[in-house]
């Protein structure tokens, strides 16, 4: 039987506490020491979106067994009562999505999504929602409506009978007092991507990012949000591409550039958050350089690798 390798990439409501964040990404570097069949592929963290990003990869078993040491260290450091940052979050581990790399089905990710989605409700006391192909509602298969009221509003909220958590502690629905809750699900890949304008003004970020999401009418598969870079004095478009082939990334970066230029704006530069496919960066490549029949096997390191 093949290996079931999965990617995890939980996101926390922490980036500005340099012990805080260490102490979160050690969870990873433990559980390798200690036997188990998982690696560190990257970490980033951000000052004003208050908030970090890990990725790492291994089977299907052992990555769910970190998503839960990594959900239940961030409940111990984190608390939302004091936590504010530019990103919507509803908790200390805000979401937990797993991707399918190899030897496994979608349906089994769905699977180990619910399987820790209750183990952070009973072990834990942290309420999970399911969202992207775990959801078990239309309503909940979009992350940002997942976060409607964010960390604040959903306290309010959670006893609503459309806001009532898919796995919670027993009792009545409440979010956990300092951790709040947690997004669970599985997904394909996607591109975490912002582009920042030279232009402290986030209106002009709110209007461009209206304009290019898809809910919104703009590009399929693309989610985008202005966002206030305060401490560098910038307005940025922050984007998650869902599916880079069926949307490109030049795609998106023009249409910003685009609609930025209506209201005498420029890109000063953009980001990336996390890891991406090579395929996106070679279609960028080919597109600004116009190459004509390009191949990634012209790539030097690919030919290596497929004669290795």
């Amino acid at each position: 039987m093949p290996r079931q390798i999965v990617e995890c990439v939980p996101n926390f409501s922490e980036g500005r506490r340099p012990e805080v964040i260490e102490q979160i990404v050690d969870v990873v570097r433990q559980a390798k020491e200690e036997g188990l069949a998982v690696s560190l592929l990257d970490h980033s963290a951000d000052r004003d979106h208050n908030r970090m990003v890990v990725t790492y990869v291994g089977e299907a078993q052992a990555v769910a067994e970190v998503a839960f040491r990594l959900a239940r260290q961030a409940q111990a450091l984190i608390n939302m009562e004091e936590h504010r940052g530019a990103h919507p979050r509803i908790g200390a581990t805000d979401v937990i999505p797993f991707i399918p790399i190899s030897g496994i089905t979608m349906p089994e990710c769905v699977a180990l999504s619910k399987q820790l989605g209750a183990r952070l409700a009973d072990e834990l006391a942290i309420p999970v929602y399911l969202y992207a192909e775990s959801a078990t509602t239309a309503a909940r298969r979009r992350l940002p409506d997942v976060r409607v009221g964010q960390y604040e509003g959903l306290k309010e909220a959670v006893g609503l009978p459309e806001r009532r958590p898919d796995f919670a502690p027993a009792g009545e629905p409440r979010l956990h007092p300092t951790a709040g809750a947690t997004a669970v699900g599985a997904r394909n890949y996607l591109i975490a991507y912002n582009i920042n304008l030279n232009t402290p003004n986030v209106e002009i970020a709110k209007r461009i990012s209206k304009n290019i999401r898809e809910s919104s009418g703009g590009l399929v598969n693309v989610q985008a949000m202005g966002v206030d870079l305060a401490a560098q004095g910038l307005a940025q478009v922050s984007m998650n591409l869902l599916n880079h082939k069926a949307t490109p990334l030049y795609r998106a970066f023009e249409l910003v550039r685009a609609e930025a230029a209506r209201y005498g704006v420029t890109i000063g530069h953009s980001e990336l958050v996390g890891l991406l496919p090579l395929d996106a960066m070679i279609d960028a490549a080919a597109y600004y350089l116009q190459l004509e029949g390009f191949s990634r096997e012209q790539l030097l390191e690919v030919r290596m690798i497929s004669v290795e």
